[in-house]
């Protein structure tokens, strides 16, 4: 990645923090995106620069489309050019959210995102979406009823970005999938087990260990530079969602 351009939305913390390291560590320039927490994507970025990366901070809600079609801009003026988009940043169950923000943000932003970023993005560019199995294989399994709007959101999030690909591959663009487990010490995770205590520790027991950050946010920052052909989907923990049901 030495000398390449990535944005992770979704960076000031979790998988999209870990994500920035690791591929600002691998040369790139990465773009921290952040809704409102400034200090944290700050920090993410001195973390970056003093281990000699290089990084900045850029705010965006992504369901605000001026705020998002302004991130773009700051990456088209500093850079002129995008070598990998890394949609992280997803969201549905805060509870001070309106009914349809699941969708404006796990689908519409994400196409929204892809759509901005394509005048910058050259032959050999690469869009990564970070998803769960929840959503992944939402309608194929059951889900949680906490997770209900997240997992049909993102599942549809990820149905838009593949019917894309025709126009993405004329381009040279390639999309790739990343879908965790649940993963140890995320958001998310403490969320599901605040809505429904004992769902956590019960899966736990199930697959004996869940991926950490670190491991999830290793293989989103390998999607975004090994040679895989677009469409293809990478699986992290939960071995049981991908044995054949029936």
């Amino acid at each position: 990645m030495t000398g390449r351009v990535v944005l992770v939305t979704g960076a000031s913390r979790g998988v999209g923090a870990d994500t920035a390291r690791l591929l600002a560590a691998s040369g790139a320039h990465v773009f921290v995106n952040y809704r409102d927490k400034v200090k944290r994507a700050d920090r993410v970025v001195a973390d970056i620069v003093s281990s000699g990366g290089s990084a900045e901070a850029v705010k965006a809600d992504l369901t605000d489309p001026a705020e998002a079609a302004a991130m773009f801009d700051v990456v088209r003026a500093r850079c002129g050019r995008l070598d990998a988009l890394v949609l992280n940043a997803s969201g549905g169950m805060e509870r001070d959210r309106d009914p349809d923000y699941a969708m404006r943000l796990n689908r519409d932003a994400q196409v929204r995102a892809v759509e901005l970023a394509l005048p910058l993005m050259p032959a050999l560019s690469r869009v990564v979406f970070v998803t769960s199995h929840q959503a992944h294989f939402h309608g194929q399994r059951p889900t949680y009823d906490s997770y209900e709007a997240v997992a049909a959101s993102k599942r549809a999030g990820e149905d838009e970005l593949r019917a894309r690909i025709p126009l993405l591959s004329e381009r040279g663009i390639g999309l790739v999938v990343v879908s965790g487990d649940m993963i140890e010490g995320t958001i998310t995770v403490t969320l599901l087990d605040r809505a429904e205590p004992g769902i956590v520790d019960a899966r736990r027991a199930e697959v004996r260990s869940l991926p950490t950050v670190a491991e999830f946010a290793e293989a989103v920052a390998k999607a975004a530079v090994e040679p895989v052909a677009t469409g293809h989907t990478v699986f992290v923990g939960g071995a049981d969602y991908l044995t054949p049901t029936g």
